[in-house]
């Protein structure tokens, strides 16, 4: 397989992963948790004595995805995501969180965008991250206070989307060595 099918395949199984976490993340804030209130999120602990809302999971992992699909299919392939991507999360979201939910999504994309961009030159890891922790501290924030008017599981949010871009490292790790490696044979 010549390295561009390669970039392309995988900047494909990308993106439909990335597609895939938003309705995953919708569903499981709505139906899955270890508590799920009526009038608000499913939630799942995240830390001894720390809750968030159980949709953290898949959108920690979907800031990394993103960036991937950016680093495999360009920019304006990550952009395009990011627009479908908030097109989804605002379809597939209850009435009472459509706002909340779209908002926060296109809003916290674009932040992860806009610094892993400039920073993809630098190391793809230090992209990673920095990129992921702008975007979901601006999701978190963003969608807590559009959805709910309080900050309340701000920490768990935080923390969990973190712990999700955490354990995407060794992989994001393995990709760029591997990278590395084809392009020098």
């Amino acid at each position: 397989m010549t390295p561009d099918v390669r970039r392309q395949l995988e900047g494909a199984l990308f993106l439909a992963a990335y597609i895939a976490c938003i309705p995953l993340a919708n569903w499981l804030i709505q139906h899955a948790g270890t508590i799920c209130p009526p009038d608000g999120p499913c939630l799942v602990p995240v830390a001894p004595g720390l809750m968030a809302p159980s949709g953290v999971l898949m959108v920690g992992l979907a800031l990394v995805l993103r960036d991937l699909v950016q680093r495999r299919l360009g920019a304006a392939a990550g952009l395009a995501a990011i627009a479908v991507g908030a097109a989804i999360s605002a379809w597939l979201a209850s009435p009472q969180l459509v706002v909340a939910s779209a908002v926060a999504f296109a809003l916290s994309e674009l932040a992860d965008f806009a610094v892993y961009t400039p920073l993809q030159r630098r190391g793809l890891l230090l992209a990673v991250v920095a990129s992921s922790a702008v975007g979901l501290v601006a999701d978190s924030v963003l969608f807590l206070w559009l959805a709910f008017g309080s900050l309340q599981f701000l920490a768990g949010q935080i923390l969990g989307k973190a712990l999700m871009v955490l354990a995407t490292v060794p992989f994001i790790h393995w990709l760029r060595r591997r990278d590395a490696r084809l392009q020098m044979a």
